[in-house]
């Protein structure tokens, strides 16, 4: 787990959650180790996880129950999660937890904090850190927002994924809560073409949790009626999380396509298909 970590407050307030922090990581991945096996099956049925952490993965991904998803696919959320609790506390004005880009906030009253999305890692080289990274998209997320945990997710990303989104991210009630519907939603970006490479996950990581499901290798250049029909598809499994509560929005991008919900009026969603500029402001 590569974990950055920023806030903001009084020192003797961010000593002691630093402090805390520390020493809530510093156990964590064994905790989660231990309970491994159990972490890795499909969520069904009752939570056989005794961890608080492990038992806030299955939690967040249950309502996926009818998809084949594991506690795995809220892992980094749910530890980003775990830790920003540590900053829940007085002194502390704003606090935000990156792990490996699922992110979990703590915004004291009247805060906010301005979040940047870099939507395809294929653009991102040596030459582009050098020059320095300019992100595509900004959103806001305040206090008054019934949002604490930003997650993105992809087939270009460290974790598989079924589908061919370069990135979709989502603003989600947690970091875990975002982190499962990222997968979710990544997943239902699709569409049917002999040349898009997959192969089963267990031949890419024999440890894989998803088996021997076919997973998303390569992408060639489509066409851009296929990327909006994968767009749309995705799109569609957003606004259908968003109408039940588990979301607050989504940003869905496929080949500098993109495709966002809308957060005040779901029913009216944007189904534009805009090319992705820099500096496009999401929210």
């Amino acid at each position: 787990m590569d974990i950055i970590i920023g806030a903001e407050g009084s020192a003797a307030a961010l000593d002691a959650a630093h402090e805390a922090a520390w020493q809530r990581f510093a156990g964590l991945l064994d905790e989660l180790v231990q309970e491994l096996p159990l972490l890795r099956l499909p969520v069904r049925g009752r939570c056989p996880l005794q961890g608080r952490v492990a038992r806030r993965m299955w939690q967040a991904c249950q309502p996926f129950a009818n998809d084949y998803i594991t506690p795995m696919a809220a892992v980094a959320g749910a530890v980003a999660q775990e830790l920003a609790g540590c900053y829940d506390r007085a002194g502390v004005e704003r606090a935000w937890i990156n792990n490996g880009g699922d992110i979990a906030l703590q915004l004291a009253a009247s805060q906010s904090l301005r979040v940047g999305l870099y939507a395809d890692l294929a653009r991102l080289d040596a030459q582009a850190l050098q020059q320095g990274i300019h992100s595509d998209g900004q959103f806001e997320v305040t206090s008054r927002m019934p949002v604490r945990g930003v997650a993105t997710s992809g087939w270009r990303g460290r974790s598989f994924s079924l589908g061919i989104a370069d990135s979709v991210t989502v603003l989600a009630g947690t970091a875990a809560a975002a982190d499962a519907a990222a997968t979710v939603i990544a997943n239902a970006v699709d569409v049917i073409d002999a040349r898009i490479v997959r192969r089963p996950a267990c031949e890419l990581k024999d440890d894989s949790d998803l088996g021997e499901m076919v997973v998303t290798v390569d992408v060639p250049p489509l066409e851009p009626k296929l990327v909006q029909q994968a767009l749309h598809a995705g799109w569609l499994r957003a606004q259908a999380l968003q109408r039940a509560g588990l979301i607050w929005s989504a940003a869905l991008v496929c080949q500098r396509q993109l495709l966002v919900t809308d957060t005040a009026e779901p029913e009216l969603a944007r189904r534009v298909f805009v090319p992705l500029q820099a500096g496009a402001v999401f929210a």
